[in-house]
């Protein structure tokens, strides 16, 4: 497929630059494979789709003040930073290494020295593609309390205006280690999640720290050329008995999010078991995938030309997807990260 095929026009204001208040207040799109209907409603009615024994699978990643700013030292010159990931095997136990793959603008040369406030410095050691690795001179809790000293909320290029740890945020969010937020998750509140555990709805947990992967553009005409950026996962071994048990009871698993989805289908076999671990993953999933755990999808509206348009389109099919994202265009829903949401059913 071409990557022309999942390009669609959408006017700038519909943008959403910050999260509506309170959050299960955002336009909720539902559409259903099967009918090939689409409804309008409101997050907070969501439970009119859901019933007792569904199991929403959401991704419990924290999100880190990845964006850091400093000064070249020999001329005083600004230098934004990324943190993308630690320099470790394993992100089992997040790691405050020394040393940080990183993207920075403007571009970093090997041999750069940053200088960053509170005695934090770095040096860039590699170039390694759009990334560079770079090494503080701290490292441990140290290095972890400058950073929530001078980083903030590494809000996509799109929202112009300052965010925060606090609304760039799921409510549920647990273990540190994502440099972009699960936003699908943003519409859950914790008055929600109460009122649909009355009704019988099971939450469940795993974990993928979010990295640029997600977002890259893609730059091949041919989207099977893509390749994904490995982005760690991890699914205890209770969490996965857990949801094997549910599907054998032919109960509704429900990812919330792209990273979700991702995350138990790179776990799941061709059988549809899926198993526990912690590894890194680079599953790109676009249209003739076929999906082996999930069965209801929650996510938000996607960037044109996205691996994300990709996976939508690749679970409830391209021309249903782009009939959706007419209706909402047509009816203003709010786009992006901090937008409105899409129940496929």
């Amino acid at each position: 497929m071409k990557l022309k095929d999942f390009d669609y026009y959408l006017p700038k204001e519909l943008i959403a630059q910050k999260p509506i208040s309170p959050r299960d207040h955002s336009r909720l799109t539902v559409v259903n494979r099967k009918t090939g209907e689409i409804q309008h409603t409101y997050f907070y009615q969501i439970d009119r789709f859901l019933q007792k024994g569904d199991v929403l699978v959401l991704n419990n990643s924290k999100v880190i003040p990845a964006r850091l700013t400093g000064i070249k030292p020999e001329t005083g010159g600004k230098i934004e930073v990324l943190l993308v990931r630690p320099n470790v095997k394993n992100l089992k136990n997040y790691q405050w290494s020394k040393e940080w793959f990183v993207i920075g603008r403007p571009g970093l040369k090997e041999g750069q020295k940053i200088i960053f406030p509170h005695g934090l410095e770095a040096e860039v050691k590699k170039e390694i593609n759009y990334e560079r690795l770079i090494r503080f001179n701290q490292q441990g809790e140290k290095l972890k309390k400058i950073i929530y000293q001078i980083g903030v909320a590494p809000t996509p290029p799109y929202i112009k205006r300052l965010s925060n740890l606090k609304e760039y945020q799921t409510v549920y969010a647990k273990h540190l280690g994502s440099v972009a937020a699960p936003t699908a998750g943003f519409h859950f509140t914790p008055r929600l999640i109460k009122k649909l555990q009355r009704k019988g709805v099971i939450f469940k947990y795993v974990t993928l720290h979010v990295g640029l992967g997600t977002f890259q553009p893609v730059k091949v005409e041919n989207i099977e050329e893509h390749k994904m950026e490995s982005e760690w996962v991890e699914i205890d071994k209770k969490t996965a008995h857990s949801l094997n048990q549910a599907k054998r009871n032919h109960q509704r698993i429900i990812a919330v999010g792209t990273t979700s989805t991702r995350a138990l289908e790179s776990f799941a076999t061709c059988r549809g078991i899926l198993k526990s671990g912690q590894k890194f993953v680079d599953l790109f999933i676009y249209p003739g995938y076929h999906f082996k755990f999930i069965d209801a999808l929650i996510t938000n509206f996607h960037l044109p030309k996205s691996t994300l348009m990709m996976l939508v389109s690749a679970f409830a099919g391209r021309e249903l997807i782009f009939k959706a994202y007419d209706e909402a265009i047509k009816n203003k829903y709010r786009f992006f990260s901090f937008g409105d949401a899409m129940f496929i059913i």
